[in-house]
């Protein structure tokens, strides 16, 4: 009853019409306020999320969430076959497969460009789900050609498309009298792959192991073996397992090493962006506070009078603390819709288009979670009853005696 009473009083007290127009602009300004905060808050903690999962998703869908590599680089890794069959019953190991990296020159029409060929097994489900033109079948000899897959930014560097020969120049040539020569080779285009990813996108050039031995001139090695698993959050743990098997000359990396930078700084953009726009938050507190300690002085009257006729002090206090939770709810109700109203919008549409070349994305994503709001709407009634404290306790020390008499 007590708690009832208190929260009637209160609202009475927010919905009554004032004799000064000053007071209800205050209120406006101060819901106003708290909802842009919240707002902000719901749309930067989206974009900094959305950014996290699409470079996650792009790169754990088109590189390997833990390699294994040479410690000294030297002829390549020679038993690779046992290696990878003992990597893949690792637990929580999806898939084991070798790989051949090396830097090459592929030409086309247009211009060359450096590319980084690597020589894989092509019948990967993650691949084929990347394929934007062309098709991986019958790759090994696409019309008296071996095939090779492009990225697509790499392709539409050098003008190439599928089905077009594309010349691979290697740097492991022919020794002359005049010094080394590259050698050329030629390949079929088969298909052209996009990860989403620039970097990728940008530099890969794939085909078979074989054909990249025969590119690089090597027997049968590879420089690198990849696990794909079914917890990338293990990468870790898994890269720990597969080191111990692999024996002291090979080293394992994982995924969560190799873009630490980036996911640090995506780490501390999050931190930044609370802390910086929290303090809109601060400012609609100073709003909440002007606008309580109006309505105090305006209320002065009916204080004492709820005093004289038995109110307790404590039970003015929680009125005024009340109205201040009531200011904030009704900014936080307004800026949650407004902010994940206008994420979903904009990550839909892709209404913030940016460099490819910078971010490796061409937009601005939005990911938009529902757990930030119940932070987000915990801080703004934080600091918005810390905000009501002040008036609150003015209001309780009001003496009625005085007032009823000079009133």
């Amino acid at each position: 009853m007590t708690r009832t009473f208190e929260w009637f009083v209160a609202a009475r007290y927010l919905l009554a019409k004032r004799r000064q127009a000053v007071i209800p602009l205050v209120t406006a300004v101060s819901v106003a306020g708290v909802a842009a905060g919240v707002m902000a808050l719901v749309i930067a903690l989206a974009i900094n999320s959305g950014f996290r999962r699409a470079l996650e998703e792009s790169l754990l869908g088109a590189t390997p969430h833990v390699v294994l590599l040479e410690k000294t680089p030297s002829a390549g890794i020679e038993n690779w076959r046992d290696i990878t069959a003992r990597a893949a019953r690792i637990d929580g190991v999806k898939e084991a497969s070798p790989a051949l990296y090396a830097k090459v020159l592929a030409s086309g029409p247009m211009q060359s460009a450096e590319a980084t060929l690597k020589g894989m097994r092509l019948d990967s489900p993650e691949l084929r789900a990347h394929i934007r033109e062309g098709s991986l079948d019958q790759i090994e000899n696409l019309r008296g050609l071996p095939g090779i897959v492009l990225g697509s930014q790499l392709a539409q560097r050098i003008g190439m498309r599928s089905g077009d020969v594309v010349r691979i120049l290697s740097p492991q040539g022919e020794m002359t009298p005049f010094g080394m020569r590259p050698v050329e080779f030629r390949f079929r285009v088969a298909a052209i792959f996009e990860s989403g990813f620039f970097d990728l996108d940008n530099q890969l050039a794939l085909t078979t192991i074989a054909q990249a031995q025969r590119v690089l001139a090597l027997p049968d090695v590879v420089n690198a073996i990849e696990l794909k698993l079914d917890d990338p959050g293990r990468a870790p743990q898994v890269a720990q397992a597969a080191e111990a098997i692999a024996g002291p000359e090979l080293g394992a990396s994982h995924w969560m090493e190799q873009n630490r930078q980036l996911l640090n700084a995506l780490r501390m953009e999050k931190i930044v962006s609370v802390i910086t726009i929290s303090l809109i938050q601060l400012v609609a507190a100073l709003n909440i506070l002007t606008a309580l300690f109006l309505r105090v002085m305006e209320k002065k009257r009916d204080i004492a009078v709820l005093l004289s006729m038995g109110a307790r002090r404590a039970q003015i206090a929680r009125i005024f603390l009340w109205q201040g939770l009531m200011l904030a709810g009704g900014g936080v109700a307004l800026g949650l819709a407004l902010g994940y109203s206008l994420s979903g919008l904009a990550g839909r549409n892709r209404w913030i288009r940016i460099d490819e070349e910078i971010y490796s994305l061409s937009y601005v994503p939005f990911d938009p979670r529902w757990t930030d709001a119940l932070w987000i709407a915990a801080l703004a009634f934080a600091v918005a009853l810390l905000a009501a404290w002040y008036p609150a306790r003015a209001a309780a020390s009001v003496a009625p005696a005085e007032t009823l008499r000079y009133e």
